[in-house]
């Protein structure tokens, strides 16, 4: 048996709950690991709440939060051949099985070894924030000079994505609340304060003629407030707001498999990204790092750690 934190009903805050399972066993191309570190994420909320049935309405009750995680693997599946009992590994929890928990499985084809120098609470930022920036870049492939517009740059994904944008040779402007400039300045990014108000015309200031490219992370009327400052709406994308295909934009494709989990764990073991943990929290205190990432004033990435 071990140890578990979910939900036994979709709901607030006030469903969530530790409860006892059994391991979970490995089936064909799984991997059964022993989380290190989770990270938390805001979809983790977001399907506690039952906002997103396509991905866990099939998914019998309880359910355990959480998608990415590092760890060491325990026992593995018939057909995995490239990863053993013992390695470092992270990845994501695809298949339902959560990763705030004492073990969990992965599908190999969606989990890497994590390199040594990578700390497991790094490695754990990687699947959703660290490869939503890469996929978010790479579909909107700007040439080095041009300008890129961050909707909601201080948290893990906006400050990922700025920080690879740099490195890119991009210039970045950015939007995000007072409490999170100084850590997006800190970067390069030039900013755009949600507490002066009137986001477009900060914007138009830094960038008369328009941007470049857009990268919403925020969505809802915030997306829609920003949209039309990028010059081609082909350059408009959101990981926050399927709706964005009304603006003329799209829905960034994620690419959930090893060769972005490798070059992402690649980019922070070189000094490129750093996920910019603010706080970690033990596993006991799971309630509470899924209510600061809920309120949606968090600052860069919060992981819990199960030792």
């Amino acid at each position: 048996m071990s140890r578990a934190f979910g939900y036994h009903a979709f709901g607030g805050p006030e469903v969530q709950q530790y409860f006892d399972r059994p391991d979970p066993k490995p089936a064909d191309n799984e991997i059964l690991i022993r989380v290190r570190a989770a990270g938390v994420a805001r979809l983790d909320h977001l399907l506690r709440d039952g906002a997103v049935p396509a991905l866990n309405g099939h998914v019998p009750f309880p359910q355990v939060m959480g998608m990415e995680a590092a760890g060491d693997v325990l026992a593995v599946g018939a057909g995995v051949t490239d990863l053993k009992v013992g390695d470092a590994v992270f990845g994501f929890a695809l298949s339902g099985a959560g990763t705030y928990a004492e073990t969990t499985v992965l599908p190999a084809e969606n989990a890497a070894r994590k390199p040594e120098s990578l700390p497991y609470e790094w490695a754990a930022t990687v699947p959703v924030s660290g490869t939503t920036a890469l996929d978010g870049l790479d579909r909107l492939d700007l040439p080095a000079g041009s300008t890129l517009l961050i909707n909601g740059v201080g948290g893990s994904t906006g400050l990922a994505t700025a920080q690879l944008a740099r490195a890119r040779g991009l210039t970045v402007i950015g939007t995000g609340s007072d409490s999170k400039r100084a850590v997006a300045e800190a970067l390069g990014v030039t900013f755009a304060s949600y507490t002066a108000g009137d986001i477009p015309g900060q914007v138009r200031a830094l960038a008369p003629s328009g941007v470049d490219g857009l990268f919403d992370l925020v969505g809802g009327d915030s997306l829609r407030s920003v949209a039309g400052l990028v010059k081609d709406a082909k350059y408009l994308l959101s990981a926050a707001d399927f709706t964005v295909s009304e603006l003329g934009g799209e829905f960034v494709d994620r690419r959930l498999g090893r060769t972005s989990l490798e070059a992402v764990a690649a980019l922070m073991v070189d000094g490129t990204i750093d996920p910019h943990i603010t706080r970690t929290f033990t596993f006991d205190q799971s309630a509470e790092a899924v209510a600061a990432v809920e309120t949606g004033h968090t600052t860069g990435k919060l992981v819990i750690t199960l030792g």
